[in-house]
C-alpha cells in the first residue's frame, strides 16, 4: 500500500512540475475563466437582468456559477491531453513497462486535474467576490460549490484520459474536445436561464449534468441551501460517474494491459 501511494504522489508531482515549468501556461490556466467569462462577458451583458428574467441582482451575480462549470468542464474534458502527448512520444509506453501499478498513472492525473480546477473555482469565486458576488451561504456554500464542481469533473476527466488512449493524434483529441465543449455550454444554463432559450434547447438542456451543476452552484450562490437543487446535482452526478468510469475501463483495460 505504502509503494502505491509513493506511486500516485510521485506521477502527481510529475504533473505539477512539468506545470510549474510551463509559467505562461500557469498564469493562463489560471486567468483566462476568470477574464474572459466572469470579467468580459459578465460585463458586456451587465444589463441582460432588464431584459431577461434572470432572477438575480445582476448579470455576473448569475453569470458566476456558469463560469465555474464551464472551468471544470473545459479542464475536465483537457485533462487528458498529457497523457496523449506521453503516449505520443512513447514515455506512456515506457512507464507502462515498469513495474508501477497501472491505475496509478489513472489516479495521479485525476488528482492533478482535480487540485487545479479547485485552484480555478476559488481564483473565479474570489474575483466574483471583489465585483460584489457575494454568496449567501458564505464560505461553506464556496466549499460546496468546489465539491460539486469536482462530482462533475470526475466524470470528465475519465472521458477525456479514455480519449487520449483511444484516438490516434492530438488532432483527432482537440477536434472532439471542441465537439463536446461547445454544445455542453450552449445547452445549459450556463449562460442563460431555461426562460431566454428556445422550447427545443430548454428541452435538452434539462437532459444535460452541466445543467444540474449550474444550478445547485448558483442556487447555493443567490438563494442559499436550498435542497432539491443539491439533491438533484448528486443523484445526476453519481449516475453520469458511474456511466463516464464504466465506459472508460474499458478503453484503460485494452491500451494499458
Amino acid at each position: 500500500m505504502n509503494n502505491y501511494i509513493q506511486e500516485i504522489w510521485a506521477l502527481t508531482m510529475r504533473w505539477i512540475k512539468r506545470l510549474s515549468r510551463e509559467r505562461f501556461s500557469l498564469l493562463f490556466t489560471l486567468a483566462q475563466p476568470m477574464l474572459f467569462w466572469l470579467i468580459l462577458f459578465g460585463s458586456l451583458f451587465q444589463r441582460a437582468t432588464e431584459i431577461q428574467d434572470i432572477q438575480a441582482p445582476n448579470y455576473m451575480s448569475f453569470l458566476a456559477a456558469g463560469v465555474v462549470v464551464m472551468t471544470v468542464l473545459n479542464n475536465g474534458l483537457a485533462g487528458g491531453v498529457d497523457l496523449l502527448f506521453d503516449k505520443e512520444n512513447g514515455f506512456l509506453e515506457r512507464m507502462l513497462t515498469t513495474p508501477i501499478a497501472r491505475s496509478s498513472i489513472i489516479i495521479s492525473r485525476f488528482i492533478f486535474v482535480m487540485g487545479i480546477t479547485s485552484l480555478q473555482v476559488l481564483f473565479i469565486l474570489l474575483v466574483a467576490y471583489l465585483f460584489g458576488v457575494h454568496p449567501v451561504t458564505g464560505f461553506g456554500g464556496v466549499i460546496g460549490a468546489v465539491l460539486i464542481g469536482l462530482l462533475f469533473g470526475v466524470g470528465l476527466t475519465a472521458i477525456s484520459m479514455a480519449m487520449a488512449f483511444a484516438v490516434k493524434s492530438h488532432g483527432d483529441f482537440f477536434s472532439a474536445l471542441g465537439f463536446l465543449s461547445l454544445p455542453a455550454i450552449f445547452l445549459s444554463t450556463a449562460l442563460v436561464p431555461f426562460s431566454a432559450m428556445p422550447a427545443w434547447m430548454a428541452f435538452l438542456a434539462h437532459f444535460n449534468p452541466m445543467t444540474y451543476a449550474v444550478e445547485a452552484i448558483r442556487s447555493l450562490i443567490l438563494v442559499g441551501w436550498a435542497i432539491v437543487p443539491l439533491v438533484k446535482v448528486v443523484l445526476v452526478m453519481i449516475v453520469f460517474d458511474a456511466l463516464c468510469l464504466y465506459g472508460s475501463v474499458g478503453v484503460f483495460k485494452r491500451n494499458m494491459g
